[in-house]
């Protein structure tokens, strides 16, 4: 079956008792059971058929044996550390989410964990900060916001070599992109409130696992802790996966054009995207991509302003998150990377000056426009100041 139709006939594509197409919300807390310990369901915490529909849906699109859904990405992440005890060890990638690296920080290592950070393209690097305390090497591809992309398999093979988890963050690609249990990964971890979601309209988090040992432990802390996405929210989500494909050719083509507009304006200082062929990773993203992603990141010439860039457009969103339908834009430095402290952004590359791009499904030529008048105003602001100081 090939993936945009299982993006419609995977998982649980009707709803068992009825047949209806579209799987019912269960809004129940408690299950009737004719015989005890007989029944498929007890306790919506444990189980709900609404949530278990998106979650065998994405176990088959990444091609694990067993998903589950939590309240959130973080949800998620959290879950999944806490199958590891005080004193273990773990690789982590530098260019992660802000709110990963607030966890890691504030939190995990409160409960004794601790953290080696590397940049895991540098597969020497990766190998060399793995300790004999160490549980699992973590990170993202394409990372957030840098759009760094490292070689999976060659990670899969570390871990593999020293007995130890692969753990990553699929949310900037998602399963239409990369799927990288397919390359030997052992679990995999969605923001799916970003492209699986894709509407702005629901926040969750989804974890895959490759085996059946991984799926029981990661089985027995969702029922444990609890941080169970509910059956609203898992109609939302999986309505939304629905149409991934559909949404992701339209972004793909999108971020195209933008990506050469950018690569053409002379405002613009620097470009963050694995489909640019002078990009270093570029080769790794064309063996394990399908295409480049929706996402790119750019700085602006020295001494023009950010934030009035940003808020001067009149299309393209301000906000946070990324993966929807509409175009988000922020700044890492002020927004979604601002719980790291500045001095670990710069030496990670994360300048005050950078911007982020979620490229939407709007018609590209309109977004073309709203990017040409910001650049002309914010252009215009620059030479007006700079005349003003000449002229005194």
């Amino acid at each position: 079956m090939e993936f945009e139709t299982k993006l419609l006939h995977a998982g649980v594509s009707e709803d068992q008792y009825t047949g209806a197409t579209s799987v019912p919300i269960y809004m129940a807390s408690t299950f009737h059971q004719q015989k005890i310990g007989e029944s498929e369901y007890e306790y919506s915490r444990t189980g709900n058929p609404t949530r278990q529909a998106v979650e065998k849906l994405i176990a088959d699109l990444e091609g694990g044996v067993a998903g589950f859904a939590f309240s959130s990405g973080s949800a998620a992440i959290n879950t999944v550390f806490a199958m590891f005890s005080a004193g273990d060890h773990f690789v982590v990638g530098n260019d992660v989410y802000g709110g990963t690296f607030r966890l890691l920080e504030n939190v995990l290592k409160r409960m004794g964990l601790t953290f080696t950070v590397v940049d895991t393209r540098d597969l020497i690097a990766v190998e060399n900060a793995i300790q004999e305390n160490t549980q699992a090497i973590y990170l993202e591809t394409p990372t957030n916001p840098l759009l760094h992309v490292t070689d999976i398999a060659e990670i899969a093979r570390i871990a593999q070599a020293h007995g130890i988890l692969s753990i990553i963050d699929n949310t900037f690609a998602s399963p239409y992109i990369q799927r990288p249990i397919e390359q030997g990964i052992d679990i995999v971890i969605h923001s799916a409130s970003k492209y699986l979601g894709g509407h702005s309209d629901v926040i969750a988090g989804l974890v895959v696992t490759k085996d059946q040992k991984l799926a029981d432990q990661v089985a027995y802390l969702q029922n444990s802790i609890g941080s169970i996405l509910a059956p609203q929210e898992s109609w939302l989500l999986q309505r939304g996966m629905k149409t991934l494909g559909l949404r992701m050719r339209a972004q793909l083509a999108n971020t195209e054009k933008i990506f050469e507009y950018l690569s053409n304006q002379p405002l613009v200082s620097k470009i963050y995207y694995p489909g640019d062929p002078n990009n270093p990773d570029y080769e790794v993203a064309r063996k394990q991509m399908n295409g480049f992603g929706a996402m790119l990141s750019f700085e602006l010439q020295p001494g023009l302003d950010p934030q009035e860039f940003v808020e001067g457009l009149q299309l393209i969103t301000l906000a946070e998150s990324l993966g929807a339908l509409e175009s988000l834009i922020e700044i890492p430095a002020l927004m979604t990377h601002g719980a790291i402290p500045r001095d670990i952004r710069l030496k990670n590359g994360i300048k005050d000056e950078l911007i982020r791009l979620s490229v939407g499904a709007e018609d590209g030529k309109d977004l073309l426009l709203d990017l040409e008048q910001g650049f002309a105003n914010l252009k215009g602001s620059h030479d007006h100041v700079r005349n003003g100081a000449v002229n005194s």
